[in-house]
């Protein structure tokens, strides 16, 4: 049997989805690996663990679905998008620990170049807001704050990529350096209108042109895999950065259709069609991963805390043993008790892009059990979604009459519920959940012609389950009242 191979790597762990001819999982390895937090604010990953953990598990689900490298068609790449590597050419070791797209420690930068009115030619050339999430600052800081590296730059001896480019570099035994043009979209030094690498921007960052890698787009053939690690002659088909490879397993292929992914963050992303478009509510205009090699753009709102909030209460307050158990723990109790979770552990995304809020967990009384906060946890992550969801409507003629979602969390049948109550629209799950792989495997197989072409992909979607509002539209404005006075203080807190 044929198989089309989509190597997930994402921010806290590293996945292999086995995708057949008809769109569905033939079989998953998962490999979590180290996240470091050597101080307030900052996230590192080891680039080396990301690319072994990656390996172990493309080898270990060919394994699980008794396929061998000749039954793989195509492989198609989606990762975390904007954590940064700077890698020697030469040796391929990496020269600083990835800093990861959460990462703060640029905030003083961001604000700087906010102060020198940079903010408008940034956002003409990139459709992208000043902030630390992005990839520029973090390449500037790796240049000016590791010994030697700027001198080495400069002469052409070092590479940077975001995680994409990284993985390739190392399955082609570095003789390709290359990006698409969703991840190049991500970098803040890419000219999302030009379709290129922005001369005024690398100046602006102080960034030299010799250590970006060239872009291709989404669904190209663009190498073959010559490392020895169980891989060998398999095709690279399909490129795309997590959300986009997203939008596009969703089939969102046409202007106003939209999907939210629920993963360590949340990402909503609307297509918005073939032209360029800037927010005038603070979303980012992206590119949008596509397979007819045209530019295509989405807006997108960038939640830096989604499923993390999950993870968080396992691991910091232990109040659950997996994060799986957490719907079970909030529906012990029939609603959140008053108590309101802002969850800004590294600033707030859209639409705030308050790099200095702070997280704030308000409404505790004596009678609060575990089961309130839980439940205050899930709300966050819907409130958040429904904030950008609102900013979307504000700015296209074409708003979404229903929101597809996925990701982990788009399991858990109490989140959905309450996301379709306060957004007031459908909330709609596709039987297979994990689409930014199934975006990644698409990309690559109709790149390798594995799928005949879109129709072929169409024919095959199906539903799993679609939440329809329950709530009343007076409780709806009223529990969103109360969230945004919640997230007000979170920004005012540290002020």
């Amino acid at each position: 049997m044929a198989y089309i191979l989509a190597l997930d790597q994402g921010t806290t762990s590293s996945r292999a989805i086995l995708f057949d001819e008809a769109g569905a999982i033939a079989a998953v390895a998962q490999r979590e690996f180290r996240q470091f937090y050597p101080r307030p604010g900052w996230v590192e990953h080891d680039p080396t663990e990301i690319f072994t953990s990656q390996m172990t598990c493309a080898v270990e689900v060919l394994g699980k679905a008794s396929a061998r490298p000749r039954d793989v068609a195509a492989i198609g790449i989606t990762n975390q998008r904007e954590t940064t590597i700077v890698w020697d050419r030469s040796t391929g070791d990496p020269v600083y620990p990835a800093i990861v797209w959460q990462d703060r420690r640029t905030a003083a930068h961001c604000k700087a170049l906010e102060e020198d009115g940079a903010g408008e030619m940034i956002s003409s050339k990139t459709g992208l807001v000043i902030d630390p999430y992005f990839s520029a600052t973090k390449i500037a800081w790796i240049l000016d704050n590791v010994p030697g590296v700027r001198t080495r730059a400069n002469r052409g001896e070092l590479a940077f990529g975001t995680v994409d480019s990284w993985l390739i570099w190392r399955l082609t035994s570095g003789k390709l350096h290359v990006t698409d043009v969703t991840n190049a979209s991500r970098t803040q030094i890419y000219n999302i209108v030009r379709g290129q690498w922005d001369e005024d921007l690398l100046r602006l960052f102080n960034i030299p042109a010799a250590i970006l890698p060239r872009v291709v787009w989404s669904s190209e053939l663009v190498a073959e895999v010559t490392t020895t690690l169980g891989l060998g002659g398999v095709p690279i088909a399909g490129i795309a950065g997590d959300q986009q490879a997203a939008l596009f397993g969703q089939m969102c292929w046409q202007a106003g259709e939209a999907k939210n992914t629920y993963g360590t963050g949340c990402f909503l992303l609307q297509n918005i069609g073939t032209c360029f478009v800037r927010s005038r509510h603070r979303l980012i205009t992206t590119l949008a991963a596509s397979a007819s090699r045209r530019p295509e753009y989405a807006l997108e709102g960038s939640i830096f805390i989604g499923g993390a909030v999950v993870q968080w209460l396992r691991d910091n307050l232990k109040l659950i043993g997996a994060s799986a158990d957490v719907e079970a723990l909030a529906a012990t109790v029939p609603d959140s008790g008053g108590v309101v979770f802002v969850p800004a552990f590294v600033g707030l995304g859209a639409p705030h892009w308050d790099a200095h809020a702070t997280g704030m967990l308000i409404g505790l009384r004596r009678d609060t059990q575990p089961g309130h906060i839980a439940r205050a946890a899930l709300e966050a992550i819907a409130f958040q979604v429904a904030e950008v969801l609102e900013a979307v409507r504000s700015e296209t003629e074409s708003a979404p009459t229903a929101l597809r979602v996925d990701g982990g969390a788009a399991v858990n049948d109490l989140l959905m519920q309450f996301q379709a109550d306060i957004l007031g629209v459908p909330v709609v799950r596709p039987l297979v959940t994990e689409t930014t792989a199934l975006g990644a495997a698409y990309l690559a197989g109709l790149a390798a012609g594995f799928w005949s072409g879109p129709e072929d992909l169409m024919n095959s979607r199906r539903q799993d389950r679609r939440f329809e509002p329950r709530m009343d539209a007076a409780e709806r404005t009223a529990r969103r009242q109360m969230w945004q006075n919640a997230v007000e203080r979170a920004k005012n807190w540290s002020a």
